[in-house]
């Protein structure tokens, strides 16, 4: 009995001791480098307006949205049609003059921003350097003195699953929240992401407030920036890689927007009975559905029903592996494509293109108004990224964008106006400009993944 105890307390002491050797090897490493990386830390807070009038409309109106008596409702009472909403987020300085980093979805149709330090009473407004979308990363820059304090990149790729990591920010405005866990996955795909970005998965808490935020290895070197969560689950953060984010910021910085290459190509994944029916060995590669007339790819032979396997010698696994690589090239550069096609291997130099940004982003041409006016909806043609998305085979049609009228609806995809494909503005317009007699015009549209025709008269 007397051994039996011995035994015990043998392993009960050295169990403390071995905790009490690890809490002093991580605890005072992690204070330590949250007190040194902290002060570069910083709060972003915004305003902006928001549009009320909708759920105005739906509280008073009779009637079903869209219907042209909905005017009236919404300005029932006079009661105001925008309010202000203040957010907060975090970022942190790159450079002593003031550049900071934070996320797009941040400072996205901010009329203010403000920064506030860590060891500062003072705010300082702050201006939108450059944003980009895609990526969800945006470029800020305050009007501070030198001297600030600053933190540097390091790189994602280095990161294993399994290590440490730290994150530091604001969550629910609670100031300077320092938060530790490991690097869970690398190379995650989220739903809501544009398709340049394979986030980090770390278990380290993020919550609202935390976007825009560092991520940092325990060397103090950024490594991920925080911007998604999971709500429905616990410890299940994403973080975008401090390799992407860094051509990201050096573009906004230099161009104030992002320039990426592109291939004009719509694509989609192998699977297994498409690699048997083409022959392939595996399931791998971009299978080209359709190549735009007059882009590079176009220019460079490349077919539909083609698979794209390799770029610069890189393999493509998968197709969103290919958006992402493409989108690291810079416009002009020529990039060498190793493509199956009829059972054999063939290779091909293709000089990119650039990819054009959202025409939402600009302000509404002539057509966009007058097919405004004529249909009561605005329309702008569908993206690639889109078009995938929504399930669409080709990249074809016109996206609605808004809609004052019954039977169209946000989201909707017209793909046919009497019958005629109408993949541009123009072509709208003339077919409209046709139906004008008949006062009415009869639209094949595409929507949550039905087809459907909806006759819309001409206003």
């Amino acid at each position: 009995m007397f051994r039996k105890t011995v035994v015990w307390v043998s392993i009960f002491l050295m169990c403390a001791l071995f905790t009490a050797q690890a809490g002093s090897a991580s605890g005072p490493k992690i204070s330590d480098l949250a007190e040194k990386a902290g002060p570069a830390v910083v709060n972003v807070s915004t305003v902006k307006m928001i549009d009320v009038s909708k759920r105005l409309q739906r509280f008073f109106s009779p009637f079903p949205e869209g219907h042209p008596l909905n005017q009236f409702f919404d300005q029932f009472h006079g009661m105001p049609q925008k309010k202000k909403s203040h957010s907060l987020g975090s970022g942190f300085i790159i450079s002593e003059n003031g550049y900071i980093v934070t996320n797009h979805h941040v400072v996205a149709k901010a009329e203010k921003i403000m920064v506030s330090l860590q060891d500062s009473e003072k705010e300082y407004t702050a201006e939108v350097i450059g944003t980009d979308k895609e990526t969800d990363l945006a470029l800020l820059k305050i009007d501070a003195k030198g001297d600030l304090p600053t933190l540097a990149f390091g790189s994602s790729k280095d990161m294993k699953p399994g290590e440490w990591v730290v994150a530091i920010g604001n969550p629910f405005g609670l100031n300077h929240t320092v938060t530790s866990g490991i690097i869970s996955a690398k190379g995650r795909s989220i739903g809501a992401a544009g398709p340049y970005t394979d986030f980090l998965q770390t278990d380290a808490s993020i919550n609202p407030g935390n976007s825009g935020g560092p991520l940092l290895n325990m060397q103090g070197k950024v490594i991920g920036i925080n911007t998604a969560i999971v709500p429905q689950g616990q410890g299940i953060g994403f973080a975008i890689p401090s390799d992407m984010a860094q051509n990201v910021i050096s573009q906004l910085k230099k161009y104030t927007e992002v320039r990426r290459g592109w291939l004009g190509v719509t694509i989609q994944d192998v699977d297994k009975n498409t690699a048997k029916a083409l022959g392939l060995s595996e399931e791998k590669g971009a299978l080209v559905a359709s190549v735009q007339k007059g882009d590079p790819a176009d220019k460079a032979g490349i077919k539909p029903g083609d698979v794209i396997l390799k770029v610069n010698g890189q393999k493509i696994d998968e197709s969103r592996k290919l958006s992402q690589m493409i989108g690291q090239f810079k416009p002009g550069a020529k990039v060498d494509v190793q493509i199956w096609r009829q059972g054999e291997t063939r290779n091909e130099q293709i000089t990119l293109g650039q990819r054009q940004e959202s025409v939402t982003a600009q302000k509404p041409g002539k057509l966009q108004e007058q097919l405004a006016k004529d249909l009561g909806m605005t329309l702008r043609p569908l993206r690639q990224q889109e078009a995938r998305a929504l399930g669409l085979e080709k990249t074809t049609g016109l996206l609605v964008t808004a809609s004052k009228v019954d039977g169209m609806r946000e989201g909707d995809v017209i793909l046919q106006a009497n019958g005629v494909p109408v993949n541009s503005l123009s072509k709208m317009a003339e077919t409209v400009k046709k139906a004008e007699d008949k006062g009415v015009v009869l639209l094949h549209i595409y929507r949550r993944g039905q087809s459907l025709f909806q006759a819309l008269p001409l206003q």
